[in-house]
């Protein structure tokens, strides 16, 4: 009795052979006990080392298929690392598979405390992108808490033009204005009472 290796069980999918009919070896049922080698929350399946299989002690474990359906718990089914276990398996064509795995005298199995990491939503760093909404630098106009405001220059604040016409930083870019400090923040009234830029047609 050799160890399964895990390569045996590529996708862990049901394929057509497994959906066939079953033999007579695949339709015998043994009772294992044992302890979780290892499990792949992800992917809701491991492989449990059995140490002993009908009462009588392994000289060496042998490795068990275990697939998170057949895990008696409630929630998330999952198992930790060197988690005691008992379970029922069968020989199939691809080596042993668990059909019901407990833990010990039948009680829930404990589970892991790791849980699959789901589509991780990074707070974006600015790189020079706003909200086009309110013109804010820790967000994007998707996560703005503000109603839908008027569009306007995320430069100046002036709701007469767009950041790419406008006056004031095209000014302060420009090579003679480079030596000025540019002072905006206390200026906003200055900035919207300044002379508007010729009118366009949006």
């Amino acid at each position: 009795m050799g160890s399964v290796s895990n390569q045996e069980f590529p996708g862990v999918c049901k394929t057509e052979e497994d959906e066939g009919p079953s033999t007579e070896e695949d339709s015998q049922s043994f009772h294992g006990v044992g302890v979780c080698k290892w499990f792949n929350v992800r992917m809701g399946f491991g492989f449990l080392s059995m140490t002993n299989r009908e009462g009588v002690p392994l000289d060496e474990p042998v490795d068990v298929f275990v697939h998170q359906s057949k895990l008696h718990m409630e929630g998330f089914r999952s198992l930790k690392e060197g988690e005691a276990v008992e379970f029922t398996f069968k020989k199939s064509s691809k080596g042993l598979e668990s059909q019901r795995v407990t833990g010990p005298g039948g009680i829930h199995c404990v589970g892991s405390e790791r849980r699959p990491k789901g589509k991780k939503v990074q707070k974006r760093r600015s790189k020079g992108d706003r909200c086009y909404n309110c013109g804010g630098l820790d967000h994007h106009a998707k996560e703005c808490n503000l109603p839908p405001q008027p569009k306007k220059c995320h430069f100046c604040q002036s709701i007469d033009h767009m950041v790419a016409n406008c006056p004031i930083k095209a000014q302060q870019s420009s090579p003679s204005s480079q030596g000025k400090p540019a002072s905006l923040k206390g200026d906003e009234e200055e900035h919207s009472h300044s002379a508007p830029p010729p009118e366009t047609s949006d």
